[in-house]
């Protein structure tokens, strides 16, 4: 089905003619125009279209679904404040509340659309559905190959900031040597890509999927990154250890040991003789299971249940928020005007994306399908780089990851940073994972 916000046009296609003609040869025959825009459908299959045709496509949002929006923005109904003093009840009505007067009044999507038709943005059809994603090729000779995957609830908002620092390092304090291709998808269910109909589309399928698009782009030689699902997905690829995959690098390791899962699944203490680091990510975690897991527990088994957030963009947009104490946090402090690594902008891109797309329950399902434990280590037998960013839902100890990856190649601790640490610090992330990968090229 044609997601209606995707476009194509002559000009579209002649900007990106020239990277993808072979690729999409025959695929850009058939547009449909309707009285809500511009949209995308697929070639014909059963008169000779290609099943694997990589097709260029482009972002508008229709006007009446923006003036939607914002009515229904200005028409919520609000809840009474919270009873507490803090944020322990959920995300505050007042954080809430600034963020829903500057999106019906000053925020504009249109901004982020030209961000994103500025570059060359492709769908291909794998294991019979859609897959959205971003190709950025460096200018420069060599460059290494890396498919970068993001997470819930996130989405390719979260690593628009990486795409020049990588793939242009000369101009962010790097070297040519340094410089990255970048493919940048969206998960099944999430933002562009296409809705599963069935079942099935979980990270072991997505990995599948991810070594198939990789290979579909003709690369012989590549890396992989990732963090929260975009984690669970990049080691499952490392598992699957197609040839041309080299090492991955996580901003969110899976690298908890046995006996502290269990000591945190009882509710129990931390055990004695945990060094600073390993009690600082067993208090983090314990803190997580007790008061943070809401939202994941929703989702892995009641995902349909979430009516709610494709109705009310504020609904949506709370719901979002309330990931991780740290991030909720620091977005509060975004609508309440103090400087971070994140604008209101920002913020409001990635919510836009999922209200625009009708993804809120799609991309939950994702919850529902997993059948992997999350922290747990999943003995990943290629290279391995780990950067650790303080606010994560907690920050893995070096003695826990280097016993969950042998072949650990990098491993930092940084000053800064949480969950969401390509949109927060990009700069950092971006040097972090080219000292990750220079001894793999």
């Amino acid at each position: 089905m044609a997601n209606p916000i995707f476009s194509q046009t002559p000009s579209r296609r002649r900007f990106i003619g020239a990277v993808a003609a072979a690729a999409v040869a025959g695929s850009l025959s058939r547009l449909a125009f309707a009285e809500t825009g511009l949209t995308l459908t697929k070639a014909a299959k059963s008169s000779g279209g290609d099943r694997n045709a990589i097709r260029p496509v482009r972002v508008h949002a229709p006007e009446s679904q923006l003036i939607d929006l914002k009515r229904r923005i200005k028409a919520t109904r609000w809840p009474d404040r919270e009873t507490a003093t803090d944020a322990s009840q959920g995300v505050q009505l007042a954080t809430m509340q600034k963020l829903a007067r500057y999106w019906a009044t000053g925020y504009d999507w249109r901004k982020v659309e030209a961000r994103l038709n500025v570059l060359p943005q492709f769908v291909t059809e794998i294991d019979g559905l859609d897959i959205y994603f971003i190709h950025i090729r460096s200018k420069h000779a060599n460059a290494l190959p890396m498919i970068v995957t993001h997470g819930w609830p996130g989405s390719i908002i979260e690593q628009l900031k990486i795409i020049d620092p990588l793939t242009n390092p000369t101009a962010y304090g790097g070297t040519a040597s340094d410089a990255f291709d970048v493919v940048i998808p969206s998960l099944p269910g999430y933002g562009f890509s296409g809705k599963p109909t069935a079942t099935g589309w979980n990270p072991v399928r997505i990995a599948h999927a991810w070594v198939v698009l990789m290979k579909r782009l003709g690369y012989t030689r590549y890396v992989a990154q990732g963090g929260d699902w975009g984690n669970a997905v990049t080691e499952q690829m490392a598992l699957l250890a197609p040839p041309e995959l080299l090492g991955i690098h996580t901003n969110m390791p899976a690298t908890v040991p046995d006996d502290i899962a269990q000591v945190l699944k009882l509710g129990e203490p931390a055990p004695v003789g945990l060094s600073a680091d390993e009690l600082r990510a067993f208090d983090q975690l314990d803190y997580f299971y007790k008061h943070g897991l809401g939202y994941a527990l929703e989702m892995a088994n009641r995902p349909q249940t979430l009516y709610g957030i494709e109705d009310s963009p504020v609904g949506l947009a709370a719901w979002m928020l309330d990931h991780d104490a740290a991030s909720q946090a620091l977005i509060a402090s975004v609508f309440d005007g103090r400087a971070t690594g994140l604008a209101r902008d920002d913020v409001l891109d990635n919510v836009t994306l999922y209200w625009l797309t009708n993804t809120g329950v799609s991309s939950g399902r994702l919850y529902w399908e997993n059948r992997l434990n999350f922290f747990a280590p999943k003995h990943v037998d290629i290279p391995v780089a780990v950067s650790v960013f303080p606010d994560e839902i907690y920050a893995a100890p070096q003695s826990w990851t280097a016993k969950a990856y042998p072949k650990l190649i990098h491993y930092n601790r940084l000053p800064i940073g949480g969950h969401f640490a390509a949109w927060e610090q990009p700069q950092a992330f971006a040097e972090e994972v080219r000292v990750s990968f220079r001894s793999l090229r």
